[in-house]
């Protein structure tokens, strides 16, 4: 099961991914994160490890499994009957803005079932992430 939203932002795609990637700050502008605990140091890369906690949801550990430096990255969480792909892509618009997807993939038996359970909360979690890095990159 794959759930997304889409959103166009006022502010250039560096500006864009400085926020986005700065994964340790997302609870300054959005309410759907409790905490995000980096688990090694330096900029986001493929094998960085998070904890993040959020209303809701149980704490859970992501790993990034892929990285295009200003432009995308994807990280999972759990594995066999509960996995969790989150991707965060970001796209140069004509005139200097962009256009930001991110989306949440459900897998396993267990995974498809808490994401038929989760679909209300996932949207609204998608849709509030988007709408908090929108303010927050143009500011």
């Amino acid at each position: 099961m794959e759930q997304s939203t889409t959103i166009d932002i006022a502010a250039p795609p560096a500006r864009v991914w400085e926020v986005l990637s700065d994964v340790e700050r997302w609870p300054d502008w959005t309410d759907t994160v409790r905490w995000v605990r980096r688990i090694d140091d330096g900029p986001l890369r493929t094998g960085s490890t998070a904890k993040i906690s959020q209303p809701k949801i149980p704490t859970v550990d992501y790993v990034v499994t892929e990285l295009e430096p200003g432009t995308s990255f994807t990280w999972v969480s759990g594995g066999g009957a509960a996995r969790t792909t989150a991707s965060h892509v970001i796209a140069p618009l004509p005139g200097g803005g962009t256009r930001v997807t991110l989306a949440v993939r459900q897998e396993g038996w267990l995974g498809s079932t808490v994401g038929r359970l989760y679909r209300g909360l996932t949207d609204r979690y998608l849709k509030g992430e988007a709408a908090g890095l929108k303010v927050r990159s143009e500011a």
